[in-house]
């Protein structure tokens, strides 16, 4: 299985991002989590942990009795998430290098997490069936994906539709997957799971929300060289050390409210 280079980078600046991010959907990723059945006394594995916030959040809900075991190909990433899970005390949680797309466990998980990473992965259905074989029998696999086509404002903002178009055909050149929330009932029914669930969250940003300006340039920071080497835009149309400000007065003159991309879950069972 091939795996896709992570568009976003990782930087200082899109490692500060992932940060901000996971505080803004930390409570539908712990609502879906819930959902699926994560549990005391537990043994999770989390795909793509990154810098290890689904680890630390399925952690709470299995308890010390449980265990938790987050893998990753970015080392720096990694070296964050076991200083953060150490100063916690949380020895539950453990993290791993390794290639989400090949990685196989010891021992059968009860539950396999994965938060915005089959977003990034050019065949999402076989990366799921892989991991058939770290679960147990009726194990479960939760994913938690964005779908960016639910992002909108009310009214209508330009500059908001400008950079989001940006942002979306920049993925897509990438050969990222950035509507995939919308696609996880078909990639897990594909992947062979029986008894599929999904619902999706979505927040309502007022105009006078600083995020909602702030979380769009973010990301338009990141990708700001993909965006400029595909020609979808040039860096002087960006002009991102403004854009965060100029996002944040068309919101306000509009009197709009922004919706961040839609939050998706979607679960379901490995064959008995």
């Amino acid at each position: 299985m091939a795996h896709q280079q992570y568009i976003l980078g990782s930087t200082p600046h899109e490692l500060e991002r992932l940060d901000t991010q996971a505080a803004r959907i930390e409570r539908p990723t712990r609502t879906i989590l819930q959902s699926a059945g994560l549990g005391r006394g537990q043994r999770v594995l989390d795909l793509g942990t990154g810098l290890g916030h689904v680890a630390r959040i399925a952690g709470e809900l299995v308890g010390p009795e449980g265990a938790v075991v987050g893998i990753d190909g970015a080392g720096d990433a990694l070296a964050v998430a076991r200083a953060r899970v150490a100063q916690a005390g949380e020895r539950h949680v453990t993290f791993l290098e390794g290639d989400v797309t090949a990685w196989h466990a010891g021992e059968p998980f009860d539950a396999v997490t994965a938060r915005l990473i089959l977003f990034h992965l050019p065949d999402p259905v076989a990366v799921v069936r892989h991991h058939f074989g770290n679960l147990r029998a009726d194990g479960v696999f939760v994913a938690v994906e964005f779908d960016l086509g639910g992002a909108r404002t009310e009214p209508p903002v330009p500059l908001f539709d400008e950079a989001l178009g940006w942002v979306i055909r920049a993925f897509s050149a990438a050969g990222a997957a950035p509507m995939i929330g919308a696609r996880l009932v078909p990639i897990l029914r594909n992947a062979g799971l029986r008894d599929v669930v999904t619902f999706g969250m979505q927040a309502y940003l007022p105009p006078d929300d600083a995020a909602a300006a702030q979380l769009l340039a973010s990301v338009v920071r990141s990708l700001a060289g993909a965006i400029v080497g595909h020609g979808i835009a040039t860096a002087e149309q960006m002009a991102v050390d403004t854009l965060e400000e100029r996002l944040a007065e068309a919101l306000r003159r509009a009197d709009a409210v922004m919706l961040p991309p839609t939050v998706v879950g979607a679960w379901g069972r490995t064959p008995r």
